[in-house]
């Protein structure tokens, strides 16, 4: 982070919200429906309004495309929660730090140096999101 920044979420997220934005994401999948080989990447405002979703057969494509189109739709200031269909990276916390997203949650695992940096940053991020499961690793402080 720059200087110690660290990103406060303006509301707490519902953590019912999740399931249901996780649903979204898969019926829009159009992509992964037809080859099984492809990753989303979907952003949503805090209370679960789908704001856009994006699908490439990289994960941190999609959400390099779900950001630009945000930034395209000026409506980056809105996304409050990013969601990927695979493993968290650092790389992927570091595209949602530097754009201002206060939440970010995976199906999959997250790295050790993920879970670090979302504790530096202020990002609470949620992994293994399935099954009517999920598992808070930073800043739990933030979910409703």
């Amino acid at each position: 982070t720059l200087d110690g920044e660290k990103i406060i979420p303006k509301q707490k997220l519902n953590i019912l919200n999740i399931k249901k934005m996780f649903a979204k994401m898969s019926e829009h999948q159009n992509t992964f429906k037809h080859s099984g080989g492809s990753h989303a990447s979907a952003a949503f405002t805090i209370d679960g309004k789908l704001l856009a979703i994006k699908e490439d057969i990289g994960r941190h494509n999609a959400v390099d495309k779900v950001i630009g189109s945000l930034l395209l739709e000026k409506k980056l200031e809105q996304a409050q929660c990013i969601l990927v269909s695979g493993r968290l990276s650092y790389e992927i916390v570091s595209k949602c730090f530097n754009a201002k997203i206060p939440f970010l949650a995976a199906v999959s695992a997250p790295s050790s140096m993920s879970i670090e940096y979302c504790e530096k940053t202020g990002i609470t991020l949620l992994a293994f999101c399935r099954e009517n499961k999920c598992t808070v690793y930073t800043h739990e402080e933030n979910i409703a």
